[in-house]
């Protein structure tokens, strides 16, 4: 870590003008964010990946906002550099503006997040300035926004048609109006990610979407090898943990049926004297019991 001094918002959109990238990752636990704030990380999300990675969901619909509340407030115990951010699942910021800033507040108060995230573009202008308005501060989502897979039919890339990328352009547009201090760009071809990253005044973050973003975002366990289910292809597998832990855990079986662990080296034994005593007191209570 070449600095311990705090990431903050301002401090985000400085490295934008700086040409200075961000890097963030996902994490959704206390050992997780100790060790990705150790590393460096501008920003720690808790996306709602989690249902997926973590709770073996099929999609992240199910994720509810207690799921998000837990993981954060685990998560914000172990951060002290990085800034936090904590995903809004689907269907909680949906229905009313009322309702959206009770429950960003919820992430923030109980959570201990320092940040929200939302997904949608124009239709979620109204929103994101009124929880800027209450003093919550919202990183946009654009692009492929998996809360609303079913709409895509599937997971594709957008950006391929010049009416998309004129939507996706309006989409960013529009959250840099509201008041958004950053925007995530997933699954969108990289020339349209590019404009938008010119045109936009706060920092992009990519996902799939090219080189010329503002800064990458990554799935902690995709990333490391730990989600097999699939891999997308704009994933970088920087190791594969899960085949570390798999070996790992079938030593320790073997052993233990073995009967080679624990071995001295990880016992504990009284003093031979204090020993003594015990099998006397022992073998004197059993006399007793005998008669």
């Amino acid at each position: 870590m070449s600095s311990v001094e705090k990431v903050t918002i301002p401090s985000l959109i400085k490295m934008k003008k700086k040409g200075k990238k961000i890097a963030m990752i996902t994490a959704y636990d206390y050992p997780t964010a100790l060790l990705v704030d150790r590393a460096g990380v501008d920003v720690v999300l808790v996306g709602d990946s989690l249902g997926m990675v973590v709770l073996g969901y099929e999609s992240t619909i199910p994720v509810t906002l207690e799921d998000i509340i837990h993981h954060t407030k685990a998560v914000s115990r172990a951060v002290k550099r990085a800034l936090v951010v904590a995903d809004m699942p689907f269907m909680t910021f949906n229905v009313s503006v009322e309702e959206t800033i009770r429950n960003a507040g919820r992430l923030i108060k109980e959570g201990g997040a320092e940040a929200v995230k939302l997904e949608g573009g124009e239709e979620v202008k109204r929103v994101v300035k009124a929880l800027v308005d209450a003093g919550i501060p919202v990183m946009g989502h654009i692009g492929l926004t998996p809360q609303r897979i079913a709409m895509y039919g599937g997971y594709h890339v957008r950006g391929k048609s010049v009416t998309v990328a004129k939507k996706l352009i309006r989409d960013a547009k529009a959250l840099d109006e509201a008041g958004v201090f950053s925007i995530v760009l997933e699954l969108m071809t990289a020339e349209v990610a590019k404009i938008i990253t010119e045109k936009v005044s706060v920092p992009t973050i990519g996902i799939g979407a090219g080189p010329y973003c503002d800064g990458q975002v990554l799935v902690f366990h995709d990333m490391l090898g730990l989600f097999e289910r699939f891999t997308p292809r704009f994933v970088k597998k920087y190791a594969n943990l899960s085949e570390i832990i798999l070996n790992a855990v079938q030593e320790y079986v073997k052993e233990v049926k073995a009967g080679e662990f624990p071995s001295e080296e990880h016992s504990f034994y009284m003093k031979k004297q204090k020993y003594e005593k015990l099998l006397e007191a022992l073998g004197k209570k059993q006399e007793a019991e005998e008669k």
